[in-house]
């Protein structure tokens, strides 16, 4: 197995135990600025990607090549590790290897597969449905394989059957999944405290939540979500949604004659985008 640098980091910080706060990126700007903020690591949103990336819904419209390409650009633009979006690995178990090793190459420290029928929908939205539990098991051992096999990555394993199947049949499928060599599990939109407390009783391992804005699963305090035992709180939409607000905000402003107002410093902007550090290298070389 190749070492994988970005896996050993996301797996140190997993093992110090507690919440670790995770927001979500879409672009490599975003995924910069996550790191300047003080976060430890950071996932590619799928939602996020298929919305900045070709403006469209995430529903299975944006491709592999499109993912693995953002995910690229994405880790080469920070330090911190990077989990990326494999939705259902873009095909059968063969597709699924692939999947895992691209994301690996382009430098991720973890890659999600999830057992939903393709093409696959946002997890807080209606019309999903799941394959059967054995090609679910079958894409996650494909997963577990290709990890073992090739270089070193964190396997994600999500399960979207608690819309149709229930809780039950979720927690047992993320309970295989386990079995099979995942190393972190994910039940998507649980309704409830109840429900997740469920989650991280039930299931071993290191637990990720998956918190939407306006979605089914209840916004907890970080207090709450480490005290039930989840190790990552994951925000795939809060980024994304704030910027769209500040740019309806300003778009309304110019509409309206008026300037916007709550911008950057054009100092701070160049900051952030890395004109400093870019001039400190420059003179290196004059």
């Amino acid at each position: 197995m190749k070492t994988n640098e970005s896996a050993d980091r996301l797996r140190a910080l997993l093992d110090r135990g507690g919440l670790h706060v995770m927001p979500c990126c879409f672009d490599a700007l975003s995924a910069k600025m996550i790191q300047q903020a003080g976060f430890p690591f950071t996932f590619m949103s799928g939602f996020a990607v298929s919305a900045s990336r070709i403006g469209q819904p995430d529903t299975g419209l944006i491709s592999y090549g499109e993912m693995v390409d953002q995910g690229r650009n994405i880790c080469a633009a920070v330090d911190i590790p990077v989990i990326g979006d494999g939705d259902t690995g873009y095909g059968n178990a063969l597709n699924v290897r692939r999947t895992v090793q691209g994301y690996a190459d382009a430098g991720f420290a973890a890659v999600m597969i999830e057992d939903q029928v393709a093409p696959k929908r946002c997890g807080h939205t209606r019309g999903k449905t799941v394959v059967e539990r054995e090609e679910a098991f079958r894409r996650v051992r494909a997963a577990v394989e290709s990890r073992d096999e090739g270089r070193d990555i964190l396997i994600l394993a999500r399960t979207d059957a608690r819309h149709e199947h229930g809780l039950d049949e979720a927690i047992a499928r993320a309970a295989r999944f386990a079995a099979l060599g995942a190393d972190i599990l994910f039940v998507e939109a649980p309704q409830s405290e109840a429900e997740m407390r469920r989650i991280c009783a039930e299931l071993p391992g290191f637990k990720m939540a998956n918190l939407v804005e306006g979605g089914d699963t209840p916004l907890l305090s970080h207090q709450a979500l480490e005290d039930i035992g989840f190790s990552i709180a994951a925000y795939p939409l809060t980024l994304l949604s704030s910027a769209m607000r500040a740019m309806q905000s300003a778009l309304e402003m110019m509409q309206q004659g008026r300037h916007p107002e709550s911008l950057l410093s054009f100092e701070e902007l160049r900051r952030i985008v890395g004109f400093d550090d870019y001039y400190r290298m420059e003179g290196r070389y004059r």
